[in-house]
């Protein structure tokens, strides 16, 4: 994770006005950072403690990357909507409760 992209992401905060163009941003960031796939993909099951390590690193990969996704997205919320998301374990959480939030509903 560069300053820049912190700096990117922490720049705007997220508001009803500019939910489009910051989610937008993000995808940029996430695909950019190889992150994408934890918006795409499900979680690997967790294997079991003895499972071999070609079984546990495509979990490890999907944490990992989720996690710093999550520090992507966290950043650039308002610090009361990051402390509202904090709790939320996966990068689609967030994004879809700032779509309910925020988004434009479909029609």
């Amino acid at each position: 994770m560069t300053s820049a992209t912190i700096n990117l992401l922490s720049v705007d905060k997220l508001t009803s006005d500019n939910h489009t163009t910051l989610k937008n941003t993000i995808n940029i960031v996430l695909i950019i950072d190889n992150l994408r796939f934890v918006q795409l993909e499900e979680c690997p099951q967790v294997p079991f403690a003895d499972a071999p390590q070609n079984i546990r690193d495509p979990y490890e990969r999907w944490i990992k990357a989720n996690e710093k996704a999550r520090v992507y997205i966290l950043t650039s919320l308002t610090k009361v909507l990051a402390k509202k998301h904090e709790s939320m374990v996966t990068t689609c959480e967030i994004m879809d409760s700032s779509q309910e939030m925020f988004g434009q509903p479909s029609s």
